[in-house]
């Protein structure tokens, strides 16, 4: 893990391509921050660098054979699931904020309002390789199956 300095000055722990952590510290007895259980983290809400909420974490999508993160699936709008638009997000792109129990995302909110997302009745094939490396590069993340150099 490297540990690097936000420019608020404070220690964020940075796995080579996991989320980044800010806020809240390792220091006590059980999980949290560093590591912690998925479900937890479903329905934290995620906002951008202005503070715009975004929409809110609805899964942690696995890649079970490789034992990763694939992807988080951003939900935004809707009423109760209805009429949600779901986007994958990658796991490297978000930063964890342990104080706010929020996570933040750098990405306009008109942008993501207008990208391509899916629907929880039409999920696309994050197998595909093209499909999955433009999610990466929407979002200016090397995707995690390439090996870092």
């Amino acid at each position: 893990m490297n540990y690097t300095t936000t420019p608020a000055g404070a220690s964020t722990a940075q796995s080579l391509q996991g989320a980044r952590i800010i806020g809240g510290n390792d220091d006590h007895d059980g999980p949290g921050p560093a590591i912690m259980a998925a479900d937890t983290l479903g329905g934290n809400e995620v906002y951008n660098l202005n503070n715009d909420k975004l929409g809110t974490i609805e899964h942690i999508m696995l890649d079970v054979g490789h034992g990763r993160i694939a992807y988080a699936v951003l939900a935004r709008d809707g009423v109760l699931g209805i009429g949600e638009k779901l986007h994958a997000i990658p796991w490297s792109a978000l930063t964890l904020d342990a104080e706010r129990k929020c996570f933040i995302l750098d990405a306009d909110k008109e942008k993501l309002k207008e990208s391509d997302g899916f629907d929880k009745e039409h999920w696309p094939s994050f197998v595909d390789p093209d499909w999955a490396a433009d999610q990466y590069a929407n979002y200016g993340s090397a995707p995690y199956w390439q090996p870092r150099l």
